[in-house]
């Protein structure tokens, strides 16, 4: 299927704009921070909520998104490549999240590399993930809780997921939208669509310079765990112009052989960050929408 025409200006726009800039290499890391949250505001601002505030929990800042009444928590972990992004470039979709799944969002400002590489990250989510898992009475006597993130935010979203697991934590679900869970994918989709669609093979290549993840670590790829077996139901989005895709693919296909509830989904048309671009395509509008209606039934 051909790049979907709502979100092909922006491909355009996007490569445009990377033609003009130095190679990747030659950019430093605050120049690409301030360029991913100016894709982050292409969205425009997200819808208004009972309560939006910030917050530290576990030592970690947080954004709190409230509706009026409990409704259980979902753990949002943005994405970024572990190196770029922030409760300011996921705001609007963790409003659109909050607002049609009625739960109460609490979205992490993880430390990021290079500052803090692998997996100190991880390490932060964590702590979060259990102080909601032992307080979670605060949010409405017997909330669930579930995790939820997209790209490098999925890897963590999945990595809680595991262990969670081990530590008798009880998810209601995990939530993946393009999730990286295998440092060393060399699938199709990594050569198929490593140019040209927004997130570039060189990209990642430099994300991973910067993170310095051990491969071989299954908190680096989650799809290399030993064992899956009774990990929270999970929800994964994939993208047809996404490098990231296949691996996706396989973790939704590894997640199920493990006997775990899998849903699926490959937007056909998309390419990565379609999620956050939500009010610019329906299919955006149609995956967050997904994630917050699996939210809801999951924490209901």
């Amino acid at each position: 299927m051909p790049l979907d025409p709502q979100i092909a200006p922006l491909v355009e726009a996007s490569n445009a704009a990377a033609a003009a800039l130095p190679p990747i290499w030659e950019q430093n890391v605050a120049d690409r921070r301030a360029g991913y949250q100016v894709l982050a505001n292409v969205a425009g601002p997200g819808p208004g909520l009972y309560r939006v505030e910030d917050s530290v929990i576990a030592g970690v800042p947080c954004r709190i998104y409230s509706n009026n009444g409990p409704h259980g928590i979902l753990m949002f972990i943005h994405g970024g490549g572990y190196v770029i992004g922030d409760l300011d470039t996921h705001d609007q979709p963790c409003r659109q999240l909050a607002r049609e799944s009625g739960a109460t969002v609490v979205s992490i400002d993880y430390r990021l590399a290079p500052e803090h590489p692998f997996p100190a990250g991880i390490d932060d989510a964590w702590a979060v993930l259990q102080t909601l898992a032992a307080d979670r009475d605060n949010f409405g006597l017997g909330s669930k809780l579930a995790v939820a993130g997209d790209s490098a935010g999925g890897n963590f979203a999945a990595v809680l997921a595991l262990m969670a697991r081990d530590a008798g934590i009880d998810l209601a679900a995990q939530l993946l939208v393009y999730p990286h869970v295998d440092v060393d994918d060399v699938s199709p989709s990594m050569t198929e669509n490593g140019e040209g669609y927004l997130l570039t093979k060189e990209t990642m290549d430099w994300f991973m310079h910067n993170y310095q993840p051990d491969a071989l670590d299954w908190r680096a790829s989650p799809l290399l765990a030993e064992s899956h077996q009774g990990v929270a139901p999970a929800v994964v989005i994939t993208a047809e112009f996404d490098p990231l895709r296949d691996q996706g693919i396989a973790y939704a296909r590894k997640l199920e052989a493990a006997g775990v509830d899998v849903t699926h989904t490959n937007y056909d048309g998309m390419i990565h960050a379609f999620f956050q671009l939500a009010p610019l395509c329906d299919a955006g509008k149609a995956a967050i929408t997904q994630i917050a209606d699996a939210a809801a039934t999951a924490l209901a």
